[in-house]
């Protein structure tokens, strides 16, 4: 689904990324761990459109896709999203799925006045794929709430409602366990891994909790210092020498499970 080839950001004299390559099948749920300051996230922008590389390519399924923004991505159907949530937090979860779809009727003035039998007929198509997508990650009681009124788990789970709302081809998800309970951190997962096995979608998913990592992900690619230290099933990489010494082994010696 995304091949990167020997990519690196500057800033300065800091390689934030170094020459990572890599790839992330069709149909995966590829991890990417490693410790702050790797590059996780500079990686992700990069692909995502946020800065163009200094150096390298990035390819969608063999079309170049090399310094496209992030609106321009979005319509290729690669999304991604972030540490903390960007809901639009005075309106209803159900109004920020419903305000995802691109290209509606109704945002053209001519259109409300002159085809309102076509805008009427999208909104409801719209509404009836909200409603489905509410259904599907659970948040039927809190559909009539403002966002900003929910809890950090569960904007994440509307964070992951908006993705779906796009219908897109891989998502990238920045740290989507970072700061929510056990019990809704699970229920994310659960959504994550049905959307894979049923509805097709592939991920690549940075995320510090090893636990949620192996549960969810294959393969894991971990990175140190800009560059691809190692990768392999979860299993593999939490017994990769390599990988203790640089980023497990400092959770451990903290008592932490890599958070």
């Amino acid at each position: 689904m995304i091949r990167v080839e020997n990519l690196h950001l500057h800033f300065g004299g800091i390689r934030a990324v170094d020459g990572v390559s890599l790839e992330i099948a069709q149909g995966s749920i590829t991890g990417l761990i490693g410790p702050n300051g790797a590059g996780k996230t500079t990686l992700f922008n990069v692909i995502a459109g946020v800065f163009a590389p200094s150096q390298g390519r990035v390819f969608l399924q063999d079309q170049d896709i090399t310094g496209l923004k992030p609106h321009q991505l979005f319509h290729r159907g690669v999304l991604r999203t972030f540490q903390i949530a960007h809901e639009f937090t005075s309106l209803t979860v159900a109004e920020n799925l419903t305000m995802v779809p691109a290209g509606q009727a109704g945002e053209e003035l001519a259109n409300t006045w002159f085809r309102r039998a076509k805008v009427r007929a999208q909104e409801e198509k719209i509404r009836a794929r909200a409603a489905d997508v509410i259904g599907f990650l659970g948040l039927d009681e809190v559909a009539g709430e403002r966002a900003g009124a929910l809890s950090g788990g569960q904007k994440k789970l509307l964070e992951l409602g908006r993705t779906m709302m796009a219908e897109p081809r891989i998502v990238f998800l920045d740290e989507v366990g970072a700061g929510v309970n056990r019990t809704l951190l699970r229920s994310i997962g659960d959504a994550i891994l049905r959307l894979n096995r049923e509805r097709g979608y592939t991920f690549c998913m940075i995320e510090h909790d090893i636990d949620f990592i192996s549960r969810l992900c294959q393969p894991v690619i971990v990175m140190a210092e800009g560059k691809v230290l190692t990768q392999g099933s979860p299993a593999e990489v939490k017994a990769d020498p390599r990988v203790i010494d640089s980023y497990l082994g400092r959770s451990r010696r903290h008592g932490g499970s890599g958070r």
